[in-house]
């Protein structure tokens, strides 16, 4: 975070913005890449990840409470926005930021969405996604059910369809990676891949029309993130190394949404350049090997490689590194896995460690 800070500076002072886009882009930073990076490192200190799952677990409940109440406000017909923090003036990140309100509106099917606590209803999904799998570790039946029904809830009431896919897919991935080394699972997987170069055809236009239904559930949505991630790109070749250094007001054929928004990527590659891009990117791959195998032996680390997965399928159609104030008990999460110490012997001979468990087992009995 520290480089993408540099390429930050780096990249205004090549545009010539001036001494007002440099503070604001240091304080934008201290809010978001500087946060995102703060909680994982405090994963070091001396917390128990039980004491995380249970304030999830409680804040779920209270999103249960307040659902109700926002369906009630929006058969009351009352505004959808009621305030707007003026911290924004001082920062000017967006007034988005800084707004409560009870819901949203869909612009494509003129649905209700909610986004309670989070700036827009994606966000909301997100944070639901990453609360399920830390819900999932509570080990009180009462408060993990609560939990898991308060997080599904967000999830749906957002109306996002990154959260509809995450949820499931970082459950199989997550089971598929821990149980990798498992003969059975390795022959399984084996004929898997057989059978689908065999019916390839099929399944690769069976994809393309699930997408196809994906993207036309909400075109206008789809149609203006495919565009800004256009331009973005396209753009990034006027400044490959630093990048413009800040976000972009963009066109009308986008709804006048920022160029480098609505996407990780490709805002890293437009706002800081190749730098900031695998600034951010080297971090994120080596701590997913590192969780990876850390994930047989640590049930910790089984978790945050959960959250580091949904942080990963948001990335392509959400800013995930300017939302770590709001997932920051998975990002904290993630910091205790790294911590973990792995047992390389086990990881790499799985029935080794359940031997050595059994015989640990009986031992104790003895």
């Amino acid at each position: 975070m520290v480089v993408i800070l540099f390429a930050t500076y780096m990249g205004i002072d090549d545009f010539k913005l001036g001494a007002n886009a440099q503070l604001r882009g240091t304080l934008g930073w201290l809010t978001t890449s500087a946060v995102f990076a703060l909680f994982i490192l405090s994963g070091c200190l001396n917390i128990r990840p039980q004491l995380i799952y249970r304030a999830v677990c409680i804040l779920c409940l209270q999103s249960l409470v307040a659902i109700p109440i926002t369906f009630i406000a929006y058969q009351l017909n009352l505004p959808d926005i009621l305030y707007s923090s003026p911290v924004e003036r001082f920062i000017q990140n967006g007034p988005i930021f800084y707004q409560v309100g009870f819901y949203a509106i869909d612009y494509d099917t003129q649905s209700l969405r909610l986004f309670l606590f989070a700036p827009w209803c994606p966000a909301l999904g997100l944070i639901g996604n990453i609360y399920f799998f830390l819900a999932l570790e509570e080990k009180n039946r009462f408060w993990r059910y609560i939990g898991i029904i308060g997080a599904v809830a967000m999830s749906i009431v957002s109306v996002s369809r990154s959260a509809f896919v995450a949820l499931p897919v970082v459950l199989v991935l997550t089971w598929l990676l821990r149980n990798l080394f498992k003969p059975k699972i390795q022959v399984i997987s084996g004929l898997v891949c057989f059978f689908s170069g065999i019916f390839s055809t099929n399944l690769l236009e069976l994809f393309k029309n699930t997408s196809e239904e994906f993207s036309s559930s909400r075109a206008s949505s789809s149609r203006v993130r495919s565009a800004l991630v256009r331009i973005a790109l396209d753009r990034w070749k006027e400044a490959k190394i630093w990048g413009h250094g800040t976000q972009d007001p963009g066109p009308k054929v986008v709804a006048n949404l920022p160029i480098g928004s609505h996407h990780t990527w490709a805002g890293l590659l437009f706002a800081k350049g190749a730098t900031g891009f695998l600034a951010f990117m080297l971090p994120f791959v080596i701590s997913f090997f590192d969780l990876a195998l850390k994930s047989y032996t640590s049930k910790v680390a089984k978790v945050s490689l959960s959250v580091l997965l949904v942080l990963l399928i948001f990335s392509f159609g959400e800013q995930v590194d300017i939302l770590g104030y709001l997932c920051f008990p998975g990002l904290i999460l993630i910091g205790m896995g790294l911590q973990e110490q792995p047992s390389y012997f086990t990881t790499i001979n799985p029935c080794h460690a359940e031997r050595s468990e059994a015989s640990h087992k009986y031992r104790n009995v003895l």
